[in-house]
């Protein structure tokens, strides 16, 4: 690429990038150690990846698996139409939304507070422990997180006490949290933080070891504050990695997990906690009403699909850093 730049300020008027399939199969050639390494992941991504999108087709069935796939009836778009209509799937698609977007907001936030925090702390023994401490319950499984979430939160539990000991709840009104339909985001917001916040500076460690010193060096010799290294130094050289994983994570919009969900939602709670995953599973799955699940499921992907390029296409308009 240097090399074509070269050519091309030497002799702007006739000198043309190489174009075509030729100078592609010459370049594979020359990289084609490279080119091997990928072929096991290109076959898993076709096999894992590409060759189910057959049974998309069954969204658009009334699918029955005792039936061969020829002898199957075609309903056109009923399903989607019964989705669309149902009001339980439009309260689990502002669920899902709520959840994602708190989880997305809440994510970035604190990742990049930490990691810029992190990285202000000049005792080393104190920062790895931070770090290791805020890394532990990534590796923690939501099985035992949910309960230990669910100990923490319960009438008898250290919350409750807190609340108790300052004097904002009285003793025997204890709050059952889990049993307030609408305190489920917030306490599945502050759960995931608590989760994930260690593994996600990991990213935005990494990206500001790419900074020049030299910078903070001359800030530094101007005057600036650490809050103003932060500011105009730090944040602006990380801007690029956070503007991609903000438009991988848009893309994943109508992800919110199924592991909290399912795990710490209840019969109180389920106004709220149930999402799209969780619908799929009791209404499409558990009732062998495998086109519903389909048609959900293929609901997910394609809006996710229509996110994620509106979101790279924000990006690349803006003039910042995009996917592709």
């Amino acid at each position: 690429m240097e090399t074509d730049s070269v050519l091309a300020a030497s002799r702007p008027e006739t000198y043309k990038k190489p174009k075509g399939i030729g100078p592609f199969f010459k370049k594979l050639v020359q990289q084609r150690a490279l080119a091997v390494m990928t072929i096991p992941f290109f076959i898993w991504l076709v096999i894992f990846k590409y060759v189910p999108l057959w049974g998309w087709t069954i969204a658009f069935q009334d699918y029955k698996p005792a039936r061969g796939y020829l002898d199957q009836t075609w309903v056109g778009f009923q399903h989607f139409t019964f989705l669309f209509g149902d009001e339980r799937f439009l309260r689990v698609l502002r669920n899902t939304l709520a959840m994602s977007s708190i989880n997305l907001i809440l994510g970035f936030v604190t990742a990049i507070t930490l990691a810029l925090l992190l990285n202000e702390l000049r005792n080393v023994a104190f920062k790895r422990t931070v770090q290791t401490i805020s890394y532990l319950p990534h590796f923690i499984s939501w099985v035992v997180a949910a309960n230990i979430i669910q100990t923490t939160l319960a009438p008898d539990g250290i919350i409750n006490q807190l609340l108790i000991w300052t004097g904002l709840v009285d003793r025997g009104n204890e709050i059952l949290f889990l049993g307030v339909p609408e305190y489920f985001w917030g306490i599945f917001g502050a759960s995931s933080v608590w989760k994930d916040i260690g593994w996600n500076t990991i990213v935005y460690l990494a990206a500001i070891t790419t900074i020049d010193p030299a910078q903070y060096e001359a800030a530094e010799i101007d005057g600036a504050s650490r809050f103003k290294r932060m500011i105009y130094i730090t944040l602006p050289g990380i801007k690029s990695v956070v503007v991609v994983l903000l438009i991988m994570n848009i893309g994943y919009l109508l992800e919110s997990g199924f592991e909290p969900q399912y795990l710490l939602g209840n019969g109180m709670n389920v106004d709220y906690s149930e999402n799209i995953d969780i619908f799929v599973l009791k209404y499409g799955i558990a009732q062998s009403n495998f086109s519903l699940s389909i048609a959900a499921g293929m609901f997910k992907t394609v809006v996710s699909f229509i996110l994620l390029f509106f979101a790279n296409h924000v990006a690349k308009r803006a003039g910042e850093a995009r996917l592709f």
